[in-house]
């Protein structure tokens, strides 16, 4: 940071408000975590300038001989962690690695069966807004009202229905375990590819402390950035049967070089994933997200779905009066960083957000346990209460800025 600093004043001033901002606020978004030292020097390293169009052993461009050693150690090091057959470790991001799959099996216009983005799932799995929609006829499963969870008898019937090519497991905000086995059979049986989007769990899944996808899917997709604690970028396994398929829709398909920097970054976590620190941190993520979301609901909020089997909690405060996009400026006043997400069966006017998702990987990253989430509940549940109270958002902050000072980050 020093070069920049005195090459760039300006980037070198944003560069040290953004570490500032990280070590005196609290990381509650769900999608994000710290990443170690080392993911971010070799994010920076000189793998970032190698142009490696191709594969190992199979490159467009010469001079590749570290990056061809380096993508093989990263595919070995991830079948190794989640017992895959074939990884492909170029996808750019977790969208980048879901269309490629699409593209890898589907035609134009294959319909496709997945979650609905309101009750939990992912803007990649054939949302409006996404091209996945104009490129695919899309169908959506959801929730129940009564229990916010998956009808696995009702996605059945819908799946015998809408006859689809694919099918499509895997949230963004659903906080409960999914049956992948069960889901598995419903696409066998209606003659469908199954794929798993585990972008926000795989860190759990590696860690072995919720069930894996892999055993059952056809296909199963991730982001290295979430709770595996890696730098940006996405990864898709396969059965084997499919692994041609799927590397020639990354590369020539739907992307060029790859960013070797990630690919170096992916294959340091998936190093780390395999060490018992990381299973430790694992598990106390979830036992965070299991205390966050019974603290909650001893308060008196309606926590979706009744708790978490994950590292996620759902609340929903309409029943409060509140928004989540209120909930979510007047959090970050006092050093709480959240966001405010849609609950099932709810759509305010103008796009206005019923619901807050809360996650549990950085806190816990951090060092963070049960006490200290606790704590954290506690302001949340001040600042809620009390929007417009100087007083009451003054004390939050002072409680935020001891708890970071407790558990400093190392940046």
């Amino acid at each position: 940071m020093h070069a920049i600093t005195v090459e760039d004043p300006e980037i070198g001033a944003l560069l040290e408000g953004e570490t500032n901002r990280l070590q005196h606020t609290i990381d509650l978004i769900a999608a994000e975590n710290y990443a170690p030292a080392d993911i971010l020097a070799a994010q920076g390293s000189v793998f970032a300038m190698k142009a490696a169009e191709g594969y190992p052993e199979s490159r467009f461009h010469a001079g590749c001989k570290y990056v061809d050693r380096l993508e093989r150690l990263a595919v070995s090091r991830c079948c190794k962690l989640f017992g895959a057959d074939h990884a492909n470790v170029q996808p750019h991001s977790g969208v980048a690695a879901n269309l490629a799959v699409y593209f890898a099996v589907l035609k134009l216009g294959s319909r496709v069966l997945s979650m609905k983005l309101s009750h939990g799932g992912h803007l990649s799995h054939g949302a409006p807004a996404s091209i996945t929609s104009r490129c695919f006829d899309f169908a959506h499963y959801g929730v129940t009202a009564d229990t916010a969870r998956i009808d696995y008898e009702a996605v059945a019937k819908q799946a015998r229905q809408w006859r689809p090519k694919m099918i499509v497991a895997g949230a963004s905000s659903y906080p409960r375990l999914i049956d992948y086995r069960r889901m598995a059979d419903i696409a066998s049986q209606n003659g469908a590819y199954f794929m798993v989007d585990m972008a926000h769990i795989a860190g759990l899944v590696a860690a072995g402390i919720i069930p894996s996808p892999v055993p059952h899917a056809d296909f199963v997709t991730f982001t290295t950035y979430k709770t595996l604690l890696g730098g940006r970028g996405g990864v898709i396994l396969c059965k084997r049967p499919y692994a041609k398929r799927i590397d020639r829709s990354v590369f020539p398909g739907c992307q060029g070089t790859p960013a070797m920097n990630a690919v170096a970054a992916k294959a340091i976590c998936f190093r780390q994933a395999l060490q018992r620190p990381f299973k430790s941190l694992q598990r106390r993520t979830l036992e965070n997200a299991r205390c966050m979301a019974a603290d909650f609901a001893d308060r008196g909020y309606d926590v979706v779905s009744g708790g978490t089997d994950t590292h996620l909690v759902l609340l929903d405060l309409r029943s409060r009066g509140l928004s989540g996009d209120q909930a979510e400026k007047q959090l970050e006043e006092a050093g709480l960083i959240v966001n405010r997400n849609p609950v099932p069966g709810h759509r305010g006017a103008s796009g206005i957000d019923g619901g807050l998702r809360l996650g549990t990987p950085a806190i816990s990253a951090r060092g963070m346990k049960e006490p200290e989430v606790g704590i954290i509940v506690q302001c949340i549940d001040a600042v809620l209460k009390h929007f417009d109270h100087e007083e009451t958002l003054a004390s939050v902050k002072n409680d935020i800025a001891a708890l970071c000072r407790s558990f400093p980050l190392h940046y």
